[in-house]
Parts: structure tokens; sequence; C-alpha cells
């Protein structure tokens, strides 16, 4: 590569798909948002990281901030990219110090999880019609969603080989390529051998996926996000369906029911418990809902209408 920027870049990106692991998903974004980085430093003038200080990093945070489609969040998220990359180039020998270190960024409200309740949970799963092959893979593949808490990537990377239906376990690899077992649910369990059965008139031979499409190829992310938002409408759901909806739900519900954050830690995949504190929120919201419409002391008394 001609491109002294392009060059180093692409070294990085390797190394986080090779050494780091990182899944093609999060390796897009970081290419995505280094690469603009890169076009802006080159109207700079700017042909090598080595160039790369304090002064660009805080014109470049104001650039992104004078674009009024640019969340705080995606100004946090890019920030964040080139943080983690200007750590490398530091311990490349490339930059004495990372440039990105102490550049002020917006402030992020923390955005709860959206989850559905338990009943609204069970009219979604109300899928009786058996006579579809595709409404049992799909009434399937929600349980699983449900009963684990499983990210959309992991599931749709199952293969068959993953399940344990004796031992009724799944084996998922998730971020960082890091194995857990999750334990499946009596619901899951049985919808998931219905889909069995009938899973060899969708599979060609040497085809290993667990959930595969009428085309007969592993379903895809995007067919499982178009499949959940169907079903919402099918079952006259107010709430957009989509596959992390069914994940929170599931931490929710586990965190209700046994307030034990380590194992929904556990069951999440999550590195950090941080991560699944934002339940605990989630949790509170409910449990002051209750308090409010319960305790006889947290009721606002009526105002008389002379007081009004």
């Amino acid at each position: 590569m001609n491109d002294p920027l392009a060059a180093t870049l692409h070294t990085y990106l390797e190394y986080l798909r090779v050494e780091r692991q990182l899944s093609a998903h999060t390796l897009n974004n970081y290419q995505r948002h280094l690469q603009a980085m890169a076009a802006w430093l080159q109207e700079k003038n700017v042909r090598d990281w080595s160039e790369l200080n304090n002064p660009l990093v805080r014109q470049w945070a104001h650039t992104l901030r004078k674009h009024k489609d640019t969340s705080p969040r995606t100004i946090s998220t890019k920030m964040s990219a080139l943080r983690s990359f200007a750590d490398w180039l530091v311990i490349r020998g490339i930059l004495a110090a990372n440039p990105a270190r102490g550049v002020a960024l917006p402030k992020l409200g923390r955005p709860l999880p959206k989850n559905l309740d338990v009943d609204q949970v069970h009219q979604l799963l109300n899928i009786t019609d058996e006579q579809d092959p595709l409404a049992i893979r799909d009434r399937a593949i929600m349980e699983l969603f449900y009963s684990t808490g499983m990210r959309l990537s992991e599931l749709v990377a199952l293969d068959g080989s993953d399940l344990d239906m004796s031992s009724r376990q799944v084996r998922v690899i998730g971020k960082g390529n890091k194995e857990r077992i999750l334990p499946i649910g009596r619901l899951a369990l049985e919808w998931l051998e219905k889909w069995l059965k009938i899973r060899p008139a969708f599979q060609t031979e040497g085809e290993p996926a667990l959930f595969l499409s009428s085309r007969k190829r592993r379903i895809t992310a995007r067919m499982v996000e178009i499949r959940l938002e169907q079903w919402g409408q099918k079952q006259t759901l107010n709430s957009h369906i989509h596959p992390h909806k069914l994940r929170h739900s599931f931490a929710t519900h586990m965190l209700e029911s046994s307030g034990d954050l380590r194992a929904v830690q556990e069951l999440l995949g999550h590195a950090n418990l941080a991560t699944t504190q934002i339940y605990t929120h989630l949790d509170f919201q409910h449990l002051a809902t209750v308090y409010d419409q319960t305790h006889p002391r947290s009721k606002r008394r009526k105002l008389k209408p002379e007081e009004e």
C-alpha cells in the first residue's frame, strides 16, 4: 500500500481479527470509524499516524459534534475506536503517547434496555400453527432466545452439534471467541425437538447450521430480525419485536425472580459486571412502580375541587 495511513490501519485491523479475534460486525465498525478519521486527516494534509496529536483529535471531535445527525453515542463510539487504535500505535512505537486520552466527550444518558413483560412474552410465543414448518422454526428460535438470553450473532452461528438435547444444554461461542454452556428450558426444548424433526427437509448435504432458511442455507441475522418483527405484528403486540428485546426480557425476568446478578452476568456472557448492572435499574423501576401502586403512604391524596 502506498498510503501509510491505510497501510497502518490495515495492520491494526488484522491484529484485531487474528489476535483479538473480534467479530466481523465489530471489525466492520472499527474499520468504518477509523477510515473516516483517516480520510479527514488526508484533507488536513496529514500523511502518517505518527503526526496525530491532541489538537487534531480535538478538531476531529469538534467536526463530529457539528453534524446534526451524529448522536452523542455515535461520537463516543467513534472516539472509543480512535482511543483503542492510538493505544496500539503507542505500543508499536508510532506514537509517544495517546493523543485521544483526555479529550472531552458529550455526556451520555444511560438508556434502559426495553423489554417485554411476562404476559407479552406469552402472547408473542403463543404460536400454535404446527402445519407451517417455518412457524415451527421461528417459535423454536424465539423460545431459545427467551430461554437462554443469547445474542442474535450467537444464535445464527449455532450448528446442530452445539445442541445437547439429553443434557438440555447448548454450547455458544460469544464475544472474544469465548465459549459458554447455557441451560435450555422445557418449552424451548419442546419446540427445538419439533424443529429437529423437520430440519432434514431444509438441510443440504454437509450443512451444519441448526437454523436454516427456506433456501436451505444458514439463516441470516437480518432474516431473524424480519421474522420476529412479522411475528410481533401477527401476535398483535404494540411493542416492536427484535432479538435484543427477547435477550433483555430474559435478563430482566431472571433478575426479578432470582436477584442473582452474577448468575445473570454468566448467562448473558458479559465480561464486566457493570454491563449487567443496568438491569438492576430496570428491576428498581419495576419495584418502584409496584410500591407506588400498593403502599398506603405512597398514594397521592386526591385534591378537592376547591383545592384544584
